[in-house]
């Protein structure tokens, strides 16, 4: 499945640029590492928000979001895994589902956009990505990671 766009080949740092936005871009690195650095308005604060979300799901075993590797608050980059590519199209109810699937870990995405879901190929299953402005829900924080 892809996105549709071209991928444009950046030899200074091996990496494949995926997106290109006034928030965001984001990165792919040969051995699958996706780089993401913020820009734009309220760059910090939605740095520091995914990494937070990111750090929380990773906490409570949610096994179908990318996993932080790495969190540059000076540089405003994150690293993490890549969780496939981004699916062409996804219905309605299967989105649904996996939006919902998330708030069983505590999480709202906020973003509940198909282009936030991905599909890894080597089980087959549909992800999601882009934390930016995702919420942790208040009784989810009172609760110890499962």
């Amino acid at each position: 499945m892809s996105t549709g766009k071209s991928y444009i080949l950046n030899r200074k740092f091996d990496v494949l640029k995926v997106k290109d936005t006034l928030r965001s871009t984001v990165n792919l690195t040969f051995d699958g590492r996706v780089v993401k650095t913020y820009h734009g308005p309220k760059a910090q604060e939605r740095f520091d928000n995914e990494v937070r979300v990111l750090r929380y799901l990773e906490a409570q075993g949610c096994n179908f979001v990318p996993r932080l590797l790495e969190a540059d608050a000076e540089a405003l980059r994150i690293i993490t895994t890549s969780c496939g590519a981004r699916v062409d199209r996804i219905d309605e109810p299967r989105l649904n589902e996996l939006f919902a699937e998330l708030e069983q870990y505590g999480v709202r995405h906020d973003d509940r956009d198909p282009r936030n879901v991905t599909y890894r190929q080597s089980d087959g299953r549909f992800c999601l990505v882009d934390f930016e402005f995702a919420t942790i829900l208040p009784e989810a924080r009172s609760k110890p990671p499962a």
